[in-house]
């Protein structure tokens, strides 16, 4: 009993079921006012009629003449709906058969013996002269009785709908209940360690599904970080085993040898390149969280891609050719704007360029492509090269991650997984090719439209 007190499902059920009640409520009160004061107009009116025709009788006729009608009156039909009475200058009765004392002039409510018994009525005084005065009433039971059958009818329609109400607001809150249950249990299931369990979604489509879903894929980026997390320390912890025992290794020699100061100093100067290359690792690491950080993006301003290209050509053809390859660059004449970090741009596409030159035999030609399509501009990176296995292409973004044709050339497996993380930050995608031969990767962002 008390749980479902606490319940807030409950809870706004069954706020919501009382607002709905005092509106009801509201609405049925100024109804039956309505209608009250509607008769109530009508009563007056008839009465003001029916005075205004006697008072005119009496100044044409006179007095007897005013008898005489409503003698008649109270002897036809007419007697059911008015009651009529004149008094004279002491409140004494002279005509009419309306029992009662003579009341102020004008309306009132007064009440009229009939056989014994006290009724209700509604009144209208007139003074006829300066000593005598007309009283018409109209009884009053009528419209009580249509006031009594208002309110009960009202009231029994309110009880209807309060246990109308209460009902639903039970069922609204266990069906609440029972639908945030499920996230309840879910979400239970995931803090025991059952990472792979997902919220449930229905088929309504309706707001508990949309949520369903918001937490789901919230979740499986979770998911996604953790497993990153989790693949980063291993392959950090893999790829710092062999350097740091070498670096120790080595120390260990320079120590346990003769004491030669030339053999000495090679070893430190061994163990500082070994120390640099860690370093570079953590820096590339680093490097990587700060961009998928993502409120890098805040500082986003309109860059100039053909610029970009056009330097990186003319700054790294010689150093491609001194290696043995060519870069051919081709590039739209006009401006290709994205919203980005001009740094970070130029670091993808150098990234791509190493990447192209590292990972391919003398000889071999790179090309560096802009293209501007519609909405869209396009940076490709496309050498005539070995390529990679297409099983092999969706990994080679991923963090350490080296193919066996690369194992004896230097890196760490990190330069496309920045670029794949700066790509993401400027919310555009990657798409890794085949060249045939070779291997074409394509940056494509959105263009800034003027």
């Amino acid at each position: 009993m008390s749980s479902w007190r606490r319940s807030a499902a409950y809870r706004i059920a069954f706020i919501y079921s009382a607002a709905f009640a005092l509106a009801v409520l509201a609405l049925g009160a100024a109804v039956y006012f309505a209608a009250d004061a509607a008769f109530r107009h009508q009563q007056d009116a008839a009465l003001s009629d029916e005075t205004a025709e006697l008072v005119g009788d009496f100044r044409n006729e006179g007095m007897g003449e005013l008898v005489e009608t409503i003698d008649a009156r109270e002897r036809g039909a007419a007697i059911a709906a008015f009651g009529y009475a004149v008094f004279d200058a002491d409140g004494r009765r002279v005509a009419g058969r309306l029992d009662i004392a003579r009341p102020p002039d004008g309306y009132r409510e007064v009440m009229v013996r009939r056989g014994g018994e006290r009724d209700p009525a509604r009144a209208l005084t007139t003074a006829l002269d300066s000593r005598t005065t007309l009283t018409v009433a109209v009884d009053s039971e009528g419209l009580e009785r249509i006031d009594a059958t208002i309110l009960m009818l009202f009231g029994g329609g309110f009880v209807a709908i309060v246990a109308i109400g209460i009902a639903g607001s039970f069922a609204l809150g266990a069906y609440l209940r029972r639908r945030l249950a499920s996230f309840t249990v879910t979400a239970h299931q995931i803090v025991g360690g059952e990472l792979d369990q997902r919220m449930p979604v229905g088929v309504r489509n309706d707001e508990f599904d949309a949520l369903a879903r918001s937490l789901n894929a919230m979740l499986d980026r979770i998911a996604l970080l953790v497993e990153r997390l989790r693949q980063v320390s291993g392959d950090l912890a893999h790829d710092m085993r062999t350097p740091l025992s070498r670096l120790r290794a080595g120390l260990e020699r320079a120590l346990d040898g003769p004491p030669d100061l030339t053999v000495q100093r090679q070893a430190l100067k061994q163990a500082i390149r070994q120390s640099d290359a860690m370093l570079a690792l953590f820096a590339g690491i680093l490097r990587i969280a700060e961009v998928e950080r993502g409120d890098i993006a805040r500082g986003f301003v309109a860059v100039d891609l053909a610029d970009v290209v056009a330097d990186l050509c003319d700054s790294y053809a010689p150093a491609i050719r001194d290696g043995g390859r060519t870069l051919t660059c081709t590039a739209i004449p006009g401006p290709a704007e994205v919203m980005g970090n001009r740094e970070l741009l130029a670091q993808a596409i150098v990234n791509l360029l190493d990447n192209a030159q590292t990972h391919t035999p003398r000889g071999t030609a790179i090309t560096l492509a802009l293209t501007l399509d519609a909405a869209r501009v396009m940076v490709r990176v496309a050498d005539d090269g070995p390529g990679v296995a297409a099983a092999d292409r969706a990994r080679i973004v991923e963090r350490f991650v080296r193919l066996e044709a690369s194992r004896h050339t230097p890196g760490h497996g990190l330069g496309l997984n920045l670029v794949d993380a700066i790509v993401a930050a400027h919310r555009g995608t990657l798409d890794i090719e085949d060249n045939a031969p070779g291997l074409a990767i394509t940056m494509t962002f959105t263009a800034v439209t003027a």
